[in-house]
């Protein structure tokens, strides 16, 4: 089976552009020139450059020994967390801000959750001397506090969103609704392989480095570029696309992707889309949506900001239909246990995005011996006040 887009922007019945009119010239000429842009050795050249020398490439691949003898199995950590910016999100913007200079773009908007894609987007501007505009629903903004000076410290402009329940969903309607009010200066990078074709594909193409690196260190530790197991947390899903990019098409390779379940599917306080969605357009993409039987839009709950979406990448949505990958849903709960578990036995503090991805140690069977990758999407600095309120929690307890 194809897990590639198409060339009319589908990953089998998901994907497409269901756009406003206003915006329909901006995503046809990214449409028309993304991959030309992408493929010439100048844009190359560059990109791999600052990959190795601004973001810091490669990220190591850390071989877990304790977590190893734990769960008897050969655990690796994909140090996504070390980049510049602390997380997979630099990827994505250098690739993008180089985009937009290629295309004539001088005004930058972008959208973010737990505020690392901001930052990275931010960050990025900053260097190439450009407006930078970030829509945050206030909620996040609340939460990520920390991001959010990061941002204003690299010029950016914060607008914090305050309709829907202010999270990631309302920051991105925020971010399009700007995009059709300045369609012709602006380049929006968004932050993961949602929104509508070609985004999906570019944000998966620069992520793809992550699953590149991969195969290389993994060859160079095991003996084998192939791993049995390939663990990452899920939202929209661009760090999962990344790690899972070079591995679509080897079967023997098990795909597993974590859904954030905030307070559980039974409670209806939950971001897994998967579990509690069905196709429906957001975005500008079909895809696979937490929905109302006459679709509207239900309002997702997560701890961590940059799982708390209604919906998902289309790749990710043709993964889970087509079954090549697994969903699983991990809750707050789970998720704070496994960052706790991860620090205290290796001294790494993840983001809460990764530390769902850690939960499906405790809940997936694995052979002995067998060789499992985690990624370790982004660095847990931005998270202390829900990991402090978790220690004062469990010490009251």
């Amino acid at each position: 089976m194809n897990y590639q887009v198409n060339n009319k922007g589908y990953y089998g019945q998901f994907g497409g552009a269901f756009i406003p009119e206003m915006l329909y010239p901006n995503v046809k000429h990214l449409e028309e020139n993304y991959l030309r842009i992408m493929e010439s050795e100048s844009f190359q050249k560059e990109f791999t450059s600052l990959l190795k020398n601004y973001v810091g490439r490669p990220s190591p691949l850390y071989y877990s020994q304790r977590m190893s003898d734990k769960y008897d199995i050969n655990l690796y950590l994909k140090r996504e967390d070390l980049n510049h910016t602390g997380s997979h999100k630099i990827n994505n913007t250098v690739g993008q801000i180089l985009m937009a200079r290629y295309l004539g773009k001088k005004r930058i908007i972008a959208e973010t959750g737990a505020g690392q894609h901001g930052v990275a987007t931010a960050t990025v501007c900053a260097r190439e001397g450009l407006e930078c505009i970030v829509f945050m629903g206030a909620t996040d903004v609340a939460r990520q506090m920390p991001n959010v000076e990061k941002m204003q410290m690299l010029g950016a402009t914060v607008v914090p969103v305050q309709s829907g329940n202010k999270t990631l969903k309302d920051a991105t309607n925020e971010a399009i609704r700007d995009w059709i009010n300045h369609p012709e200066e602006t380049h929006y990078i968004i932050g993961s392989v949602v929104g509508p074709h070609p985004y999906p594909d570019m944000v998966a193409q620069f992520q793809s480095v992550i699953s590149d690196e991969m195969k290389t260190q993994l060859l160079e530790q095991t003996g084998s570029a192939l791993p049995d197991t390939i663990i990452a947390c899920v939202g929209g899903g661009s760090n999962a696309a990344g790690a899972f990019y070079h591995y679509l098409s080897e079967p023997k390779v098990k795909l597993v992707a974590v859904e954030a379940d905030g307070k559980g599917l039974e409670t209806g306080e939950t971001a897994a889309t998967m579990a509690a969605g069905r196709p429906g357009i957001i975005h500008g993409s079909m895809t696979m949506l937490m929905q109302t039987d006459d679709g509207q839009i239900v309002e997702p709950y997560s701890i961590s900001a940059g799982l708390d979406y209604p919906g998902i990448g289309p790749l990710h949505s043709h993964l889970f239909t087509s079954k090549r990958a697994e969903f699983i849903r991990a809750t707050d709960e789970e998720a704070l246990s496994a960052a706790f578990e991860l620090t205290l036995m290796e001294g790494i503090i993840p983001a809460l995005e990764s530390a769902h991805a850690l939960a499906a140690l405790k809940k997936l069977v694995f052979k002995k011996g067998e060789t499992v990758v985690i990624n370790i999407s982004g660095r847990g600095d931005k998270d202390m006040e829900a990991y402090r309120n978790y220690m004062k929690n469990t010490k009251n307890s």
